[in-house]
């Protein structure tokens, strides 16, 4: 069926149940003679007449009742689906699938779906957690969730979550037997435990900057991982010095487990944005999941 066939169809039922061209033409906001012209084209694209025309009156024909028959019951589903979309507005559902790191998940994405689900039940989120950078687009994600500073320019970004420092930690067995670093030139000369990086397989190169010099410094020890916890597991049990997210070691800080060390090397940076490609049109249940994301400090 083509579009126009939509156009006709409605023209010609408007004409039935007004059983006036007249009336019809005022109701569909167009003018009596092109409402004329589109009926007598359905008609002839059909090679049927289905409607009699009169001076005084226009009635449909036994194919114009039969056409009326199949029609009204068409449009009423297509009228109801029309509504249930509405609905879909005041009333979000649908299910939305976001990317993200485990941290993320844990400090940021969490806190907000443990309230947000009860709220709108016929909303559905799935979280797939995974440190390496995600295509959203290729993997078929509405969002992905990541810092800041890791984002493609052709996202929207949402900032989620405020700045974010990284933490030099090391247990105080490990410190009392290691003098504690003063510069990132100091680290070659300690036990590291490293973090292997999921997106290429290599071991992260801890990252430091003071005063807008920045370094890049690649440490080496016993133990490797790919799990922030597990790297903080290990510190605290005196392994070498770890490099992980701050809040991720805040309580392992205030009780003394792990003691800090070149605080001075790690300053704030851009913290967890969700993103999803410019050229999506939020769903209504996308839109109030992102709004009830967003960082509002």
């Amino acid at each position: 069926m083509q579009r126009e066939d939509l156009v006709d169809l409605n023209a010609f039922m408007a004409v039935a149940e007004e059983k006036s061209f007249t009336r019809a033409a005022a109701k569909l906001g167009t003018s009596q003679s092109a409402l004329s012209h589109t009926v007598r084209r359905l008609e002839t694209r059909l090679g049927v007449r289905l409607l009699t025309r009169t001076t005084r009156s226009v009635a449909p024909t036994f194919a114009g009742e039969r056409l009326l028959a199949t029609l009204g019951p068409a449009f009423d589903t297509i009228g109801a689906e029309i509504a249930s979309l509405s609905d879909l507005r005041d009333k979000p559902a649908g299910s939305i699938r976001i990317t993200t790191s485990e941290h993320a998940a844990t400090t940021l994405l969490w806190p907000v779906l443990s309230r947000f689900l009860p709220e709108y039940p016929d909303i559905q989120v799935e979280l797939s957690i995974d440190s390496g950078l995600t295509d959203i687009v290729s993997d078929r994600f509405d969002a992905g969730v990541r810092l800041g500073e890791a984002l493609a320019k052709d996202m929207v970004a949402v900032r989620i979550g405020p700045a974010v420092r990284m933490a030099v930690v090391g247990s105080p067995d490990y410190l009392a037997r290691h003098p504690a670093p003063n510069s990132p030139q100091d680290l070659p000369r300690h036990t590291c435990i490293n973090l292997r990086m999921l997106t290429a397989g290599g071991l992260y190169a801890w990252e430091l900057e003071k005063d807008k010099r920045e370094v890049r410094v690649r440490v080496d020890g016993q133990f490797v991982c790919n799990n922030v916890s597990m790297i903080v597991r290990a510190a605290s049990a005196g392994l070498g010095l770890g490099f992980v997210m701050e809040d991720s070691v805040s309580d392992h800080l205030a009780d003394g487990r792990l003691v800090r060390v070149l605080a001075d090397w790690c300053p704030p940076f851009a913290g967890y944005h969700l993103y999803y490609p410019s050229r999506r049109q939020p769903s209504a249940a996308f839109a109030l999941l992102v709004d009830a994301l967003r960082h509002r400090g």
